[in-house]
């Protein structure tokens, strides 16, 4: 595609989740006149798509100054990062296929601007600052953390004592993860399946390994599909919810066995390895969700196989030496993104709000906070909320001042 339709084509995605993200559109008016950002550096790691691109010109549009990079190698949409350099002058380090070198590359580009903050996805970011790049870190006064996996590297780091700079977690917001984590991944999931695959869902039998608010949301979309659906965990608390809302729990081992298609999200490394190649039906389909590229073990399936051949544009054919075919989709990374354009924009509306919000708090009040890692303030999730209702047209309730005298109060009973 000639430059100008790329940037062309990225510019009409952009103003079109703009047109569906009316919290961010109202946030963004708000930091054009307050201008809450000003003067601030921010180096970006997020998957570089129209919804990121918009939280990267409301901060921009706030004050600071941003230099933005994919936090994953194949979530990039080349259009969105052309129009982001060409329409609204940022600095863009990011592509589509990303070798593990320009990956790196693109990173220490973010992070030569000498940032006084990170909005990081996965802490790849957040641990350079701390082992390879050094010489930026007394610099940075705060950071963002947006998803699980990295609030979970970040929450080592500070049990562990190497945390330098109070971190938020913004993944843990009610905000982000009822919505994010569940509708979100729930849709982009299939998205990124159905786009990859052009395949049935309904009458097949998916295996969603973990049970967390992704692997809910996964499940329950799955169950609407007319999938047959199996959960693997190794939380028994979860393991008993999953069961309690309707679906089988099995052991990995088990569930392989007649799966036709396998998701993983959970977070940890390792989720399908040799023992599970060596058992699955043949023509199993393979799709992670989960941040990294390591819950499918991509060394264990080569070794199984005789041949591993590109079939789509995103669906590699693993052909085993027993004749079986294991297919897995977008190189075992994030399928929602590296198949799909992730989650919906109404989705990311709340999410990025948050970021925003929570970048701008943290601008405020970092000289406040230890390097630990830290939760969302309950006020922005209710501005957020009450945002977003009423973008929706919605009115609530209110409690009287006699209702709210009762449930705060212990000596009124019945």
């Amino acid at each position: 595609m000639r430059m100008d339709d790329l940037i062309k084509q990225g510019s009409l995605r952009l103003h079109w989740v703009e047109a569906h993200m009316p919290v961010l559109k109202q946030i963004r008016r708000n930091f054009i006149k307050e201008q809450p950002l000003a003067g601030c550096k921010i180096a970006m790691a997020l998957h570089t798509e129209a919804k990121t691109g918009m939280l990267a010109v409301t901060l921009a549009d706030a004050g600071a100054e941003i230099r933005l990079a994919s936090c994953n190698p194949l979530s990039t949409d080349d259009s969105v990062a052309a129009a982001l350099r060409d329409e609204f002058g940022l600095d863009v380090y990011a592509k589509k296929w990303e070798s593990q070198e320009e990956y790196y590359n693109n990173l220490n580009s973010v992070l030569n601007m000498g940032p006084d903050f990170i909005i990081d996805d996965g802490a790849d970011l957040i641990t350079m600052v701390h082992t390879s790049r050094t010489d930026v870190l007394g610099n940075i006064k705060a950071a963002n953390e947006e998803t699980t996996t990295g609030v979970t590297r970040i929450k080592a780091m500070a049990a562990d004592g190497t945390l330098r700079f109070p971190v938020l977690d913004v993944n843990d917001a009610k905000m982000k993860f009822l919505f994010d984590n569940r509708y979100g991944t729930g849709q982009s999931a299939f998205d990124g399946w159905m786009n990859a695959t052009n395949l049935l869902v309904a009458g097949k039998t998916l295996v969603v390994a973990g049970y967390g608010w992704c692997g809910k949301g996964i499940a329950m979309r799955a169950k609407g599909l007319g999938a047959m659906v199996i959960v693997t965990e190794v939380d028994p608390i979860r393991a008993l919810e999953a069961r309690m809302d309707g679906f089988q729990v099995m052991r990995m081992i088990d569930a392989v066995k007649v799966a036709d298609m396998v998701f993983t999200v959970t977070g940890c490394k390792d989720v399908l390895t040799v023992e599970d190649f060596q058992v699955m039906k043949d023509g199993c389909v393979l799709g992670n969700v989960g941040h990294f590229d390591n819950e499918i073990n991509k060394e264990h399936l080569y070794a199984l196989s005789e041949s591993c051949t590109r079939v789509r544009e995103f669906i590699d054919e693993y052909k085993m030496k027993d004749g079986r075919r294991i297919y897995l989709v977008g190189e075992g990374r994030l399928m929602n993104l590296a198949a799909g354009q992730g989650h919906p924009a109404e989705i990311m509306d709340m999410s990025f709000s948050t970021q925003a919000m929570g970048i701008v708090y943290m601008s405020q009040n970092y000289k406040d906070l230890q390097p630990k890692v830290y939760r969302v303030p309950d006020h922005i999730d209710q501005e957020i909320a009450q945002i977003k209702l009423k973008s929706l047209g919605i009115l609530i309730d209110h409690l009287t001042e006699s209702q709210s005298n009762y449930v705060s109060g212990w000596k009124e009973g019945t």
